[in-house]
C-alpha cells in the first residue's frame, strides 16, 4: 500500500497485490495462505464528506494513465484536487477507522 497523494481534502492510496510465493511448512508442504488482493487498485477518500471508493479494473488502468499523465506533466494542486473531485462523486461508503 502506498499513499500516492494526502492534502487536507483528499487522501490516494495505491493498493497493490501481494506477490510473495506461498510459505512454505518444516516438512515441505504449503501454508494456507490469507485471500490475496487479486489485482492493484485504488482507494480515493474524501476528507471532506467521509467517505471513499476504491477503483479496480478498468477504472484503476484509467486512473493510472491519469497518474502517468501527471508524472510527465506536473499538474497544480487545484488540478489534482479537480479530478480527484469527480471521482469523490462516486464514493458511497463511509471511511471506517479499525
Amino acid at each position: 500500500m502506498n499513499t500516492l497523494y494526502d492534502s487536507e481534502s483528499f487522501a490516494v492510496v495505491h493498493l497493490l497485490p501481494d506477490t510473495l510465493p506461498d510459505a512454505q511448512t518444516a516438512n515441505g508442504g504449503s501454508e494456507a495462505r490469507p485471500p490475496q488482493l487479486a489485482r492493484h487498485g485504488f482507494e480515493i477518500v474524501d476528507k471532506r464528506s467521509g467517505k471513499e471508493v476504491y477503483l479496480d479494473g478498468l477504472w484503476a488502468e484509467m486512473f493510472q494513465q491519469r497518474i502517468v499523465a501527471w508524472q510527465e506533466n506536473t499538474p497544480t494542486q487545484e488540478e489534482v484536487e479537480d479530478t480527484l473531485e469527480g471521482y469523490a462523486e462516486l464514493a458511497q461508503n463511509p471511511v471506517v477507522v479499525h
